[in-house]
């Protein structure tokens, strides 16, 4: 049975839902099932469910935790530790409201503490039980395909008409010398001690997440990145004004830098790496390794299974198909848009194209992605790059600065920026911001239903909100509208009417 650590009543209480240790094997009676699922993540358990709610005889297999990474060492603990980070911030900047807390300490080890509680009570969300009780056959264990229809796991033979492969991905860890000095976000959370001293190397929404949380806690933090920026999938001004705020805090980013190796010299562990030709040796209590996923492939008999995969993943068609035709894959194993929500959008397309004969398609989905550095940023569809590039594309910008909220919340850095083409429809946006993650949430939904910015203009929006701004782009694009022509005519009909 796997174990996380520290060993106390909310991990065992996590534990006992989400891989309970007196689990009965399900009976098998060799009939064939409609879908098996390989892996108990956000993909797997909504395929799973889904398949069970319409009738199917499913059954699912889960190697360590239900909930898979999300609950276990992504989503819930790292938004869990960003929380208390962000309330420690607010009080330690709580003069500027005229607010005098005397004094900000923050406790780690109850920061972590209370991080696993709460992770221990959302658990319940993805409870073995709960599955159970839905009709599925849940095995705990290592499953294998050893034919293009036939899985085994504990020693069980399972049957199946379809399959979805929804195996997850886990931290990189490349060949580096040292790297077991490192510890990625499945030992992060394991931690009880704050450490005084933390390098990141990453720069990408995990590595900017995590070390300006520790920041807040009171660590020393560097963070050392290979690209020339952080957060290279977003808008490069978006995030230089991450990059600003971390280093207004203290942050040290140490971009364009090759990390060498990783050593140890005593109790301290030193990253040694090269930036402009130069060797630069930084040392830390802690080594966070954020630079990237690996998509879960070896070990579960793709090649007995006909199933194609590479460096990437498992490969798969635009109606998430694999080489086998019974087999679909869904989630990190088989997408570029390593979130949870994109797994729960893939996995509905991956059940309904398995177990219908749907021809719904990947492609057609919009998906946004949100960092939850603060300022947050967050961002769909076209980007800057892209957009730069096209004669028929148009940006319109809107400061939160100008925000009346903002301003009264004494949070005004950043903007929210769409991209839209002559007709108003909207081809992408990305928000810097408090909230962003929130705000760009009507932008998707605009995007998906095709609403342009003369839709989003005519939609009133609540005063006073942050979410003014998104008025604010629709308006914004209304303006051009009146062309000098037109102005004219409209001055002229006037004075006509005057």
């Amino acid at each position: 049975m796997p174990r996380i650590l520290p060993d106390d009543e909310h991990n065992q209480a996590m534990s006992a839902l989400v891989h309970p240790e007196s689990w009965p094997p399900p009976v098998v009676s060799g009939e064939r099932y409609n879908l098996v699922v390989i892996g108990g993540g956000t993909a797997g358990l909504i395929a799973a469910l889904g398949a069970a709610g319409l009738g199917g005889k499913v059954a699912l297999i889960e190697k360590h935790f239900l909930g898979g990474d999300c609950l276990v060492t992504g989503c819930v603990p790292s938004k869990g530790l960003l929380s208390a980070a962000h309330v420690a911030h607010l009080a330690a900047g709580a003069d500027a409201y005229g607010v005098h807390t005397g004094g900000v300490r923050v406790d780690f080890s109850e920061v972590m503490a209370r991080m696993r509680r709460i992770r221990a009570d959302i658990a319940h969300h993805d409870a073995a039980t709960k599955l159970a009780e839905a009709g599925i056959d849940v095995f705990f264990g290592a499953g294998r395909f050893v034919g293009p229809d036939t899985i085994e796991v504990n020693g069980a033979t399972l049957r199946f008409a379809r399959a979805i492969l929804a195996t997850g991905a886990r931290a990189l860890r490349p060949p580096i010398p040292g790297i077991e000095e490192a510890i990625d976000n499945e030992g992060v959370f394991e931690l009880t001690e704050l450490p005084p001293r933390v390098v990141v190397v990453g720069g990408g929404p995990i590595g900017c997440e995590l070390g300006q949380a520790f920041r807040r806690f009171g660590s020393d933090v560097a963070i050392v990145d290979a690209a020339p920026r952080i957060l290279n999938n977003d808008d490069a001004d978006a995030a230089a004004v991450v990059a600003e705020q971390l280093r207004s805090e203290g942050i040290a980013l140490h971009t364009s830098t090759k990390v060498l190796r990783f050593e140890r010299v005593g109790e301290d562990r030193l990253v040694v790496a090269e930036k402009d030709g130069a060797e630069l040796r930084l040392t830390g209590d802690v080594i966070l390794l954020a630079i990237g996923r690996a998509p879960n492939v070896d070990g579960i008999g793709l090649e007995e299974a006909g199933v194609s995969f590479g460096r990437a993943g498992v490969e798969v068609d635009d109606h998430l198909r694999t080489s086998n035709p019974r087999i679909y894959a869904s989630g990190d194993v088989a997408s570029r848009f390593k979130f949870t929500h994109a797994a729960d959008a893939l996995s509905r397309i991956a059940l309904q194209n398995a177990l219908f004969f749907g021809r719904k398609k990947a492609s057609d989905l919009v998906i946004p992605w949100s960092t939850f550095t603060d300022p947050e940023v967050a961002h769909v569809g076209m980007g800057q790059d892209e957009a730069a590039a096209r004669q028929d594309v148009e940006a319109f910008e809107v400061p939160f600065s100008g925000n009346d909220r903002s301003a009264l919340e004494g949070e005004t850095t950043g903007f929210a920026r769409v991209y839209a083409d002559r007709r108003g429809q909207i081809l992408g946006a990305t928000v810097v911001g408090r909230h962003a993650g929130e705000i760009i949430a009507p932008l998707t939904l605009a995007m998906t239903h095709r609403i342009g910015l003369g839709g989003i203009a005519a939609t009133i929006h609540a005063y006073p909100t942050r979410m003014a701004v998104v008025a604010a782009l629709g308006n914004a694009w209304n303006r051009t509208r009146l062309t000098p022509t037109a102005a004219r005519v409209l001055s002229t009909l006037l004075r006509w009417r005057r």
